[in-house]
């Protein structure tokens, strides 16, 4: 299975490519700001072809670029309904702050093609299996998406929901902090501890490292790893 992962744009938020390995089809997820460029010279160094966008929640540092990539390729793009909205006004979500700082001169429109998705769906995409589940509280509509490897591993595409050491914040519009330790605990803590984490920003991690090492998980309810 061949993974690749990138920052992109002033906030560095981490674009990934997922595909069985070259030459073949792919799935992009998040293809936040200033993304177009780097995305598409990853895709000529593996001779990819994409087949959809996974879009983990609507900020803009995670969807901005979806639009263009997604009518280059001719492909859809993959988002919770709720945070659907936030694909042709990335300001919604910014707040008052956000919107001095990134607002100005930002614009988006929505990809030619939406398909919402929802808590439990499965998408069978490039040849791989993509299980969707809700996780609100970064935003309403965060989803996690989690992928399973032909070696036998579990990656989990994990937004802005959960970081190594850390977690997202919840007091942008739309956040919610209760929702949060609620998802955590009952969506996040319950993976295998080998789960292969891919968060929206900073390095990778693993699910028992930060089970072990998080200080924001310290405190929630214990919970069985399947």
């Amino acid at each position: 299975m061949l993974v690749l992962g990138f920052p992109v744009g002033p906030l560095q938020a981490n674009c990934y490519v997922l595909a069985r390995g070259e030459d073949d089809a792919c799935v992009i997820v998040d293809p936040g700001q200033d993304a177009v460029e780097p995305l598409a010279e990853q895709l000529t160094k593996h001779r990819l072809t994409p087949a959809a966008v996974l879009l983990t929640h609507g900020h803009f540092d995670h969807v901005l670029s979806a639009a263009p990539i997604c009518a280059e390729h001719d492909v859809a793009a993959h988002v919770h309904p709720t945070d659907r909205f936030m694909l042709a006004d990335p300001g919604a979500a910014l707040g008052p702050a956000g919107r001095q700082l990134f607002g100005d001169g930002m614009s988006a429109e929505e990809p030619a093609e939406v398909r919402e998705i929802a808590d439990g769906d499965v998408l069978e995409l490039a040849g791989l299996r993509f299980d969707v589940t809700h996780s609100p509280g970064h935003t309403g509509g965060s989803v996690l998406f989690g992928v399973g490897t032909e070696e036998g591993g579990r990656l989990l595409l994990s937004g802005d929901t959960l970081f190594a050491g850390a977690i997202g914040r919840t007091d942008l519009p739309g956040g919610d902090h209760g929702e949060m330790l609620e998802s955590l605990s009952t969506k996040v803590l319950p993976l295998d501890d080998e789960t292969v984490v891919l968060p929206g920003h900073g390095p990778t991690t693993t699910i028992g490292r930060e089970r072990a090492g998080n200080p924001f998980l310290q405190e929630l309810p214990a919970s069985d790893a399947h």
